[in-house]
C-alpha cells in the first residue's frame, strides 16, 4: 500500500494574495483535519481543463473530508489578471477556492515544473505526494479514500462542513453564456452560435431574430430531437447545406444536426475522453480528445483536435476518422504533415488549397496543405513561450492564445483572444495587423471597440461576426466601415420554455394572500433592480398576467393580459368580485449594467398572488413588488 501520510510540512499560502470562490483568504493551518488537494493550473491549458471534471467528482464524493484548492499560476500575461481568472472560473464552472499565484510564488515554494501538477496534503498539514499531468479518477479516488480511512481510524478527520462563496452566486444570468464559436451563412441568412455554457446551439437570422435552438440547454450526452438532445460545452461549427456539424468539446464528440428534420446524432466519439493516443477508427466507436473547431471541405470534415495537438480528418461517407496533421507532441515544429508538431489547435479555416489554423498554445497562425503529401508551415508566431502583442511580419509577430480564424478575400481574420483584439493576417506576405480592439478588456461598440477574450469569427455579407466570449454577446464588425456593433438577439426567451408548466424554468414566488374590496380596483406592480443595473430598453421585456377563479377580471373582462415593454411601476385596472382567485404574473426581464448597455442579462420570474375579495377589506388595490436579485446562470432552471 502506498504511503498515506506525509513527513514534510506543506508550505503555507503567502498572505496578501487574491482569492476567488471564497469570501476570505484560506490557510493550510485552518484546514487541519481535512485532506487538501492542490491543483496547479492555468486556464489556457487543455490538460488543466480535462482534469476539472475529475476534481468536481472528488469534491462531491468527499464533501466533508476533502478540500480542493486551485493554485492559478499563469502562463500568459493576461491570465495573471484576477478578473480574467474569475471569468475562467465561471466558464469552467469551478466550485472550489482558487488563489491567484500571479508571480509564481506558491509554484516556486512547491517546486512545480508543469501544468497541471497536484499535491496531496494530509490532515496534519504534511505533503503525502505529488504528480504532474492528467490523473486518472479511479486511482486518485482510491488513494484519497485510503488516506481518509487511515486518519479517520486515528480520529484525525474533521468532518465539519466548510462553505465557500462562489463567484457564480454573485453573477447574473446572461442571455448567452460564454459563446465560444459562431458560424454565419449568407446564402441561407442564418447565424449559428455555440452558446457553450448553456450547452446548446442558437440559430438566428443574420439580423439576430432567433429561429431555433438545438439542444435542451442542459449538460449531457444524448441524441434525439432538438428538444431532447444534450451537449457539453459545444464549440466549433461547420455547415453543409442543412447539416450542421458540432464540436461537442467536453463530450469529446462530433455531433450532426439535421436542421430541417431537427434531429441530432453522434458521428464520432463515445462521450468520454480518450485515454492515450488513438489511431484511425470508425465513427462513434472511436474516442476523441477535445475537438475544438470544425471545417467541411470536399466531402471531409477537418477537426482541430485541441486535446491531442493535432488536426484530424473524417470521411463523411464512410465515417472513418484519423489524424491528418501533427505527431501528437505539443510544440511548434514545421515539416511533413504527420511529423510536424502542433500546440492545441483551436480554430480552423481554408482557402481551398490549404488549411489554416490558430495554434493557440504556440500563439501562432499556421497552415497545413490539403495535399496529403504536403507540409505544416508557420505563417506568424514563434513558439510556446513566445507571446505578446506585436504587429509585423512572420516570426516578429506576437499573438496571445488566438482561438478563432476565418479566411475571407485573401485575408485571415484572427480572434487574438488574450489580447482582446481582432487581427488580419495576410498568408502570402505573412503580415499581421490589428484591425479592432485596443488590448483593453471591455464592451464598447463603434470605430474603436473593446472586446473580452473573443473566441470565434465568421464572415457573411461583408460583415465579420465575432463570438465575444467573456462579454456573452455576438459582435458584428462591418468590413467596409470598420464599425463594430453588438447583435441584439430577439426571441430567445421563448425557446427556453420547453418544460411543462409545473416545471417553470425561472424563479417562482408565492406572496401572502391579498384581501381586497369588491368593485373597481387596480393591480400595481413595482420592480426594483440592483444598484448599477437597469432594464434594457432595446430588448423585449414583457409581463404576462393570468387569472384562475371568479374574483378577478381585467378591465375588458378577460382573464389574461400580456404587456410588452412594461414601464414600472405598472398600474393595471381590474374588476374585483366577491370570492377567491389566483393571479399569476410572469415577468420576462432583459436587463443590463448601466455602464454596459450592450451586455444583456435575462431573468424569468413567476409570481403567484392568492386573492380574497370580501366587503370587509380596506383596499381595492393589489400591490406587488419584485426585487430582482443577482443569481448564478441556470440557478433557477
Amino acid at each position: 500500500m502506498p504511503r498515506v501520510e506525509g513527513t514534510v510540512n506543506a508550505p503555507e499560502f503567502p498572505s496578501g494574495m487574491e482569492w476567488l470562490n471564497t469570501s476570505r483568504p484560506l490557510t493550510l493551518k485552518e484546514l487541519r483535519g481535512k485532506v487538501v488537494l492542490l491543483d496547479f493550473w492555468t486556464y489556457c491549458c487543455i490538460n488543466c481543463m480535462h482534469i476539472l471534471p475529475t476534481l468536481k467528482k472528488l469534491e462531491h464524493k468527499y464533501r466533508d473530508e476533502l478540500v480542493v484548492i486551485g493554485v492559478h499560476s499563469a502562463k500568459f500575461t493576461t491570465e495573471k489578471e484576477t478578473e480574467n481568472i474569475r471569468q475562467a472560473i465561471l466558464r469552467y464552472e469551478i466550485e472550489h477556492p482558487v488563489v491567484n499565484d500571479r508571480d509564481m510564488v506558491i509554484w516556486r515554494r512547491y517546486m512545480v515544473r508543469a501544468w497541471p501538477t497536484f499535491f496531496l496534503i494530509d490532515p496534519r498539514g504534511k505533503i503525502i505526494g505529488s504528480t504532474a499531468g492528467e490523473v486518472d479518477y479511479e486511482a486518485l479516488d482510491e488513494f484519497i479514500g485510503q488516506v481518509i480511512k487511515a486518519f479517520d481510524e486515528r480520529g484525525l478527520i474533521d468532518r465539519r462542513p466548510i462553505s465557500f462563496h462562489l463567484e457564480r452566486d454573485r453573477t447574473p444570468a446572461s442571455l448567452l453564456s460564454f459563446p465560444g464559436k459562431v458560424l454565419a451563412d449568407e446564402a441561407s441568412d442564418r447565424l449559428f452560435i455555440a452558446d457553450s455554457n448553456h450547452h446548446r446551439i442558437v440559430v438566428a437570422t443574420l439580423a439576430g431574430r432567433v429561429i431555433d435552438v438545438i439542444g435542451r440547454g442542459e449538460m449531457g450526452f444524448k441524441d434525439g430531437s432538438f428538444e431532447e438532445a444534450m451537449f457539453n460545452h459545444p464549440q466549433g461549427l461547420a455547415l453543409d447545406g442543412d447539416i450542421l456539424y458540432i464540436a461537442d468539446t467536453d463530450n469529446h464528440a462530433i455531433r450532426r444536426a439535421d436542421v430541417k428534420r431537427r434531429r441530432v446524432i453522434t458521428l464520432a466519439g463515445t462521450g468520454e475522453q480518450a485515454r492515450g493516443f488513438r489511431a484511425a477508427g470508425v465513427g462513434s466507436l472511436t474516442p476523441l480528445n477535445s475537438p475544438w473547431d470544425l471545417l467541411v471541405h470536399d466531402g471531409a470534415l477537418y477537426i482541430a483536435m485541441a486535446g491531442w495537438h493535432q488536426l484530424w480528418k473524417m470521411d463523411l461517407k464512410t465515417l472513418r476518422i484519423e489524424p491528418y496533421a501533427g505527431s501528437g507532441r505539443e510544440a511548434r515544429i514545421d515539416g511533413p504533415l504527420r511529423q510536424a508538431a502542433l500546440a492545441q489547435p483551436s480554430g480552423i479555416t481554408t482557402d481551398g488549397d490549404k488549411l489554416y489554423f490558430a495554434d493557440s498554445e504556440a500563439s501562432a497562425i499556421r497552415s497545413a496543405d490539403l495535399d496529403p503529401r504536403g507540409r505544416v508551415e508557420t505563417i506568424v508566431g514563434l513558439d510556446l513561450f513566445e507571446f505578446g502583442d506585436r504587429d509585423g511580419r512572420g516570426s516578429q509577430v506576437r499573438l496571445q492564445h488566438p482561438l478563432g480564424i476565418v479566411y475571407h478575400d485573401g485575408i485571415l481574420y484572427v480572434a487574438d483572444t488574450y489580447n482582446n483584439k481582432i487581427k488580419s493576417v495576410d498568408p502570402r506576405t505573412r503580415r499581421a495587423v490589428t484591425v479592432w480592439g485596443t488590448g483593453e478588456a471591455g464592451l464598447r461598440d463603434g470605430p474603436v471597440p473593446l472586446f473580452d477574450e473573443p473566441g470565434g469569427v465568421s464572415v457573411a455579407g461583408g460583415k465579420l461576426y465575432i463570438a465575444d466570449t467573456n462579454n456573452h454577446v455576438i459582435r458584428v464588425a462591418d468590413l467596409a466601415t470598420k464599425r463594430v456593433s453588438t447583435l441584439m438577439l430577439v426571441g430567445l426567451e421563448r425557446w427556453s420554455r420547453r418544460m411543462p408548466r409545473e416545471k417553470f424554468p425561472g424563479e417562482k414566488i408565492t406572496l401572502a394572500p391579498h384581501a381586497v374590496k369588491p368593485g373597481p380596483g387596480a393591480l400595481i406592480l413595482s420592480l426594483t433592480l440592483p444598484d448599477g443595473y437597469k432594464l434594457n430598453e432595446q430588448a423585449p421585456s414583457r409581463a404576462i398576467l393570468s387569472v384562475e377563479g371568479t374574483a378577478l377580471r381585467f378591465e375588458d373582462g378577460q382573464t389574461e393580459r400580456t404587456i410588452e415593454s412594461p414601464r414600472f411601476p405598472l398600474t393595471i385596472p381590474v374588476q374585483l368580485g366577491e370570492g377567491e382567485a389566483n393571479l399569476t404574473i410572469t415577468l420576462v426581464l432583459y436587463y443590463c449594467e448601466v455602464k454596459r448597455e450592450a451586455l444583456c442579462y435575462f431573468k424569468e420570474v413567476e409570481i403567484h398572488i392568492p386573492i380574497q375579495a370580501r366587503p370587509s377589506a380596506s383596499t381595492s388595490q393589489i400591490k406587488a413588488t419584485y426585487m430582482l436579485r443577482i443569481t448564478p446562470p441556470n440557478a433557477d432552471r
